[in-house]
């Protein structure tokens, strides 16, 4: 009796073994493609957040939350690229750089990042911190303004301490996360 549960115990954990085998192999063909990906676009967002004095780190974070670096990712919403920015604030930051590019532009990695970047150096500048950069990245910089004057957001201005979006709650999580992978 004692020999056919050993034998059944066998033939039960073979599937088992197998299923985390498999697991863990696809696991680490993700993230190699997922390595390979960010890696391709490193030198391009070197460049960019060297220009605009914005954290490397930052962009790369924002770059791999929005697109997971495919540069041909369109959400919902209509945003466009590796960046995920949306027609409507392509347009208003072209007010700023004065270059008038058509929306199909944000398929190109290069302008994607560019403007990109430029925006989240102006979050920056504005707010003063990744996180509340961020949260206005997702949420929009007049929601953010408003949360930041609230003091059940913040208790100075600057800081969230609550987010009250869970979208954008969520959002800076991952932002954050992503963060430590490429080292703050």
């Amino acid at each position: 009796m004692a020999a056919k549960r050993k034998k059944k115990t066998k033939r039960t954990l073979r599937p088992v073994a197998l299923f985390l085998a498999l697991a863990l192999l696809l696991g680490g063909a993700i993230l190699i493609l997922h390595r390979r990906a960010s890696s391709e676009y490193e030198p391009l967002i070197a460049r960019y957040a060297a220009q605009y004095n914005v954290p490397e780190a930052f962009v790369l974070a924002v770059a791999e939350t929005e697109s997971h670096f495919r540069p041909d990712a369109v959400s919902s919403a209509g945003a466009r690229g590796l960046m995920q920015i949306t027609p409507q604030t392509f347009e208003w930051l072209q007010t700023k750089t004065g270059e008038q590019l058509p929306v199909e532009a944000l398929e190109d990695p290069e302008v994607n990042v560019r403007y990109g970047t430029f925006f989240l150096s102006m979050l920056l500048e504005r707010f003063g911190n990744t996180d509340t950069a961020a949260a206005a990245y997702n949420a929009g910089m007049n929601a953010v303004a408003r949360w930041l004057e609230n003091p059940e957001y913040s208790d100075d201005g600057v800081h969230l301490k609550q987010i009250p979006v869970d979208e954008t709650r969520y959002y800076v999580v991952k932002i954050n996360r992503a963060l430590k992978k490429y080292g703050k």
